[in-house]
């Protein structure tokens, strides 16, 4: 009888757990599909790294830069200008004062975080609510589509993403994605 009783108890519990599992299965939407959807998430991957290293940068760094080049938070704030830039080409219009020149002021740790931010936030929602990507647009002066704007959106965030790991690199600033990881491989020999 113990037995008996002990398998009817596994069962009815394995019966009331595949229950809501299967109600929460059928209630979760699919994860949408298609080119906005797919370059939303590249978005959002290089989002995630670019603002990891603008809150990892120590704020006396945000003025480093290598010899004729951006500073580094010239380079965050070229990644905001670009997001809003090209949310605008795509219909959103940038808030009022989000122009390259002065965002490229912006300097202070935090407001360039919260930018960033911002100008992620508002880039992923024109690529959502853009209506038709063929749609013929000028980009850089030449014949184009809306579906390129947010082809070159997602490959700008993810050029800047690799040059702001050099520069966390080259001062001693290990990407916190990365932190786990060993810091460097033995050279190879020859």
């Amino acid at each position: 009888m113990q037995r008996a009783t002990k398998v009817l108890v596994a069962a009815t519990l394995a019966a009331s757990l595949a229950v809501p599992a299967a109600r929460l299965q059928a209630q979760t939407p699919a994860a949408p599909a298609g080119i906005k959807a797919e370059l939303i998430r590249a978005i959002e991957a290089a989002e995630g790294h670019v603002v990891a290293l603008a809150e990892k940068f120590p704020q006396d760094k945000y003025s480093w830069h290598p010899e004729g080049a951006r500073t580094t938070s010239e380079v965050f704030m070229h990644v905001a200008a670009g997001n809003y830039s090209y949310a605008n080409l795509l219909g959103v219009p940038r808030p009022e004062g989000m122009t390259g020149a002065a965002l490229a002021k912006i300097t202070d740790k935090a407001q360039v975080v919260e930018t960033l931010k911002k100008s992620f936030a508002q880039l992923k929602e024109a690529i959502q609510n853009a209506p038709d990507l063929d749609k013929p647009i000028k980009l850089y002066g030449r014949d184009s589509t809306m579906r390129e704007v947010m082809i070159v959106a997602a490959t700008h965030c993810h050029e800047h993403l690799g040059q702001l790991i050099a520069y966390a690199r080259v001062n001693g600033i290990v990407p916190p994605w990365s932190e786990a990881q060993p810091a460097a491989r033995p050279p190879a020999k020859n």
